[in-house]
């Protein structure tokens, strides 16, 4: 769900770090990759935890420059954050199956991508003011994420209890 609150600092407020509560907004979903990091560091050491911080990071950091770029209307900006927010999920897809044998590239991929596509929709729906679509918007991103959420976990779980058959 950080993805969705820079989205909310983007949109309705400054971004820019320490700006009032955009700056307070933007440093507490900043947290949220230092948070799984110390989820990660017990399963897969500190310095996988560390590779995924900065992954989430530059997720959530690429993200504000699109919504930055969008609601400004720079069109060029917004594509080649566009494009660098897929390589990213990329970069994330490949690493979380790198780590951990049950968890599929494909299926990292294909949950990113959706919740990418989602979050950029939801943040269109805000621009433009329709914010019964926007709630819509993020009850769909809310249950993706739990999803995955879970497929997290199942890999986690893997990490400690080893089995030969993929997370579902």
């Amino acid at each position: 769900m950080g993805t969705a609150c820079i989205l909310d600092a983007v949109l309705h407020h400054q971004h820019s770090r320490g700006a009032g509560r955009s700056g307070a907004v933007t440093d507490r979903i900043l947290q949220n990759p230092k948070d799984f990091a110390q989820l990660f560091a017990p399963f897969f050491g500190m310095n996988i935890a560390n590779q995924f911080q900065e992954l989430l990071t530059q997720h959530l950091l690429i993200a504000a420059d699109l919504v930055n770029a969008a609601k400004n209307g720079e069109t060029e900006k917004a594509d080649i954050a566009r494009q660098k927010w897929y390589q990213n999920a990329d970069e994330i897809a490949r690493f979380l199956s790198s780590i951990q044998p049950c968890w599929s590239e494909a299926r990292w991929k294909e949950m990113l991508y959706s919740h990418l596509q989602m979050t950029e929709q939801e943040a269109v729906l805000r621009l433009q003011g329709n914010y019964a679509a926007d709630i819509e918007a993020f009850n769909a991103i809310e249950n993706e994420a739990l999803q995955m959420a879970n497929y997290m976990f199942c890999g986690f779980l893997h990490s400690r209890v080893p089995r030969h058959r993929p997370c579902f």
